[in-house]
């Protein structure tokens, strides 16, 4: 069995990307698994392709389970983590975002890992990304 997982793009624009992620779990979890891709979001208007994206607002609402938001590398960096039992909103982006700081084989992309995932537990997080070229 596996978690009961879903993604969606709400918006994927010019310079901002906006996602969506539900995860219910079966008590399996998540292992630094990739939710935002860099390679498969929209060029900007000139072709660029995006290379990374900063974290401007999160909102979330985990039951049970809390999450790590990680910018994926050889070895992984904690970006944000969701505490279990919580809702909330986050907003980066009255100074910026928060920018990828993974160092050693940096892939621009984000990963999710559950935090003491159990049967019936879950997440639902959108978060609202700067794209970089």
């Amino acid at each position: 069995m596996a978690d009961t997982v879903t993604s969606q793009t709400i918006q994927d624009g010019n310079k901002t990307a906006v996602l969506k992620f539900t995860n219910e779990s079966d008590g399996t979890g998540e292992a630094s698994v990739k939710k935002v891709d860099v390679s498969a979001l929209a060029a900007d208007s000139q072709g660029n392709a995006c290379t990374s994206v900063s974290i401007a607002r999160i909102y979330w609402a985990c039951r049970g389970m809390g999450v790590d938001i990680e910018f994926d590398a050889s070895t992984n960096v904690l970006a944000i983590p969701l505490p279990a039992d919580s809702t909330g909103d986050e907003y980066y982006d009255l100074f910026g975002s928060i920018p990828n700081n993974a160092g050693s084989g940096v892939t621009g992309d984000i990963d999710f890992t559950t935090v003491s995932a159990s049967n019936g537990d879950a997440y639902s997080i959108i978060l609202v990304l700067h794209k970089n070229y």
